[in-house]
């Protein structure tokens, strides 16, 4: 079943690439709900993203995202807070501060590049020893090819001084891989197909790392109204871990850009 689960996402992510010369412009980017596009915010726009996830348990997650050039296209910094509630009551969990570079722009034959580097910060409620100081980094890259886009991604998270068996602690390192296919059938409307596996460490038993997948199919719309854009989507997220049953979930996505006046 694993297999088969990988096979579907390298398959979804690779069939595009190949077959199709280039399409009208997006007007949509960087709207994904699991995968990172390469595209920084343009210099005087700022976004707020929401997302929330429910699965079939009544567990719930909501993440909310703030993005800020800095102060032109090549700098980016951004802050992610995360909700959960469920089983436990409702809390925050750990912040993400966030920068990214622009460090390369799409072109005829380069796709758009712009790597980030996340400082994990402890200051969600402490439900599980999970709540610790660590880093992230991600490594987006994005392509147009015709009425598709395609999206990679690869990158890590480290967790600090988890507490382990005993009195023990230890470090976590769980990487993460990506990717996904944008269809643009027709303007501000989006389907969309993303994919991600993550090797997760664990922190009791003999097993190193758990593997956790998940593949979405999901739809995104919305509209420009002078200087801001918003964006809807929804999504059916399916994962598979290690040894237990498929989990379904609905996903609902909200974005707002808008336009500031930078500090010159």
């Amino acid at each position: 079943m694993r297999k088969h689960l990988f096979v579907i996402a390298l398959v979804a992510v690779s069939l595009p690439v190949a077959a199709f010369a280039q399409g009208d412009k997006f007007q949509i980017l960087d709207n994904s709900f699991f995968i990172e596009e390469g595209f920084n915010q343009e210099r005087g726009i700022f976004q707020n993203i929401f997302s929330w996830t429910r699965d079939r348990d009544g567990e719930w997650n909501a993440n909310f995202t703030q993005e800020w050039p800095a102060p032109t296209i090549t700098n980016q910094l951004s802050f992610t807070i995360p909700f959960g509630g469920g089983e436990f009551p409702a809390h925050f969990g750990s912040v993400l501060l966030n920068y990214r570079c622009q460090v390369f722009q799409e072109g005829e034959r380069r796709p758009a590049f712009s790597p980030r580097l996340s400082v994990i910060l402890p200051t969600g409620r402490s439900l599980d020893a999970s709540d610790r100081p660590g880093l992230q980094f991600n490594l987006p890259v994005s392509k147009q090819v015709g009425d598709f886009y395609v999206h990679l991604n690869a990158g890590s998270t480290w967790l600090q001084g988890v507490p382990a068996a005993g009195d023990l602690t230890t470090n976590l390192m769980s990487p993460a891989f990506g990717g996904s296919v944008i269809w643009n059938t027709r303007p501000y409307f989006n389907l969309m197909l993303e994919s991600v596996l993550t090797l997760q460490d664990t922190r009791f038993g003999d097993q190193s790392r758990q593997k956790v997948a998940t593949i979405s199919p999901g739809v995104r719309g919305g509209w420009t109204m002078s200087d801001s854009q918003v964006i809807l989507g929804a999504a059916v997220p399916v994962t598979y871990a290690d040894d237990e049953p498929w989990t379904t979930a609905f996903l609902m996505y909200f974005s707002y850009e808008l336009a500031f006046s930078p500090v010159h």
